[in-house]
């Protein structure tokens, strides 16, 4: 994700003409978001990470649902 953020800044800088960004071809930010581009579709789900963050999420959905019926139960059995 740094790398999507280094570009977009890139490109920003690049528009506005800021600094020694502005002065470089369009190539070159073109040249970040591609490297951006191959990160995220060829060595993140090389390397199982996208499948990891979605594993992560799915497993804190689950810990919260359960944590949230405990208390239920244990207000449930409290009323009685």
């Amino acid at each position: 994700m740094w790398m999507l953020w280094i570009a977009v800044v890139a490109l920003l800088l690049w528009y506005f003409d800021v600094g020694f960004v502005g002065q470089l071809n369009g190539w070159w930010i073109a040249l970040l978001f591609g490297l951006a581009l191959i990160w995220f579709e060829v060595f993140e789900r090389r390397l199982g990470w996208d499948k990891k963050r979605a594993f992560d999420e799915l497993d804190k959905a689950k810990k919260e649902r359960i944590k949230k019926n405990m208390e239920e139960v244990k207000n449930f059995r409290g009323r009685r």
